[in-house]
């Protein structure tokens, strides 16, 4: 049974760090891209940053360019996001996903594009 499950999580202050990890099992780790969302109360749930199967081409929305990190360790079926300076608006329940990957040059930061999903992670930013 495919599983993707999200932990490290947690309440930081502004311009702290936090790194999210997500492990998958019950599949072939090493053919799936993988992709972080996120969804704050009352907003649509947003791409975040994706990965290629084999860690390259990753992929990052504006918003955390240059903050934020992803990369994957396929031994360990796991992919991280390393989350530095963090914002009061980066708060929201962060969710990886995967979806095969098929070769794209650009991974794409869309929800509809993946069809497995973790239970997520909660990240609250506040002073």
């Amino acid at each position: 049974q495919l599983q993707l499950v999200e932990s490290g999580g947690g309440l930081v202050q502004p311009g702290g760090s936090l790194r999210l990890s997500c492990r998958g099992s019950g599949f072939s780790f090493d053919n799936y891209a993988v992709g972080w969302f996120r969804q704050a109360p009352g907003k649509e749930r947003e791409g975040v940053s994706a990965i290629s199967n084999s860690g390259g081409s990753p992929t990052y929305a504006d918003s955390v360019k240059g903050r934020f990190a992803i990369s994957r360790d396929n031994a360990k079926n796991t992919v991280y996001l390393q989350m530095n300076t963090l914002k009061p608006e980066d708060t929201g329940v962060y969710y990886c996903a995967a979806k095969l990957f098929l070769g794209e040059w650009v991974i794409p930061l869309v929800p509809y594009e993946y069809n497995h999903w973790g239970q997520g992670a909660q990240v609250t930013v506040s002073s």
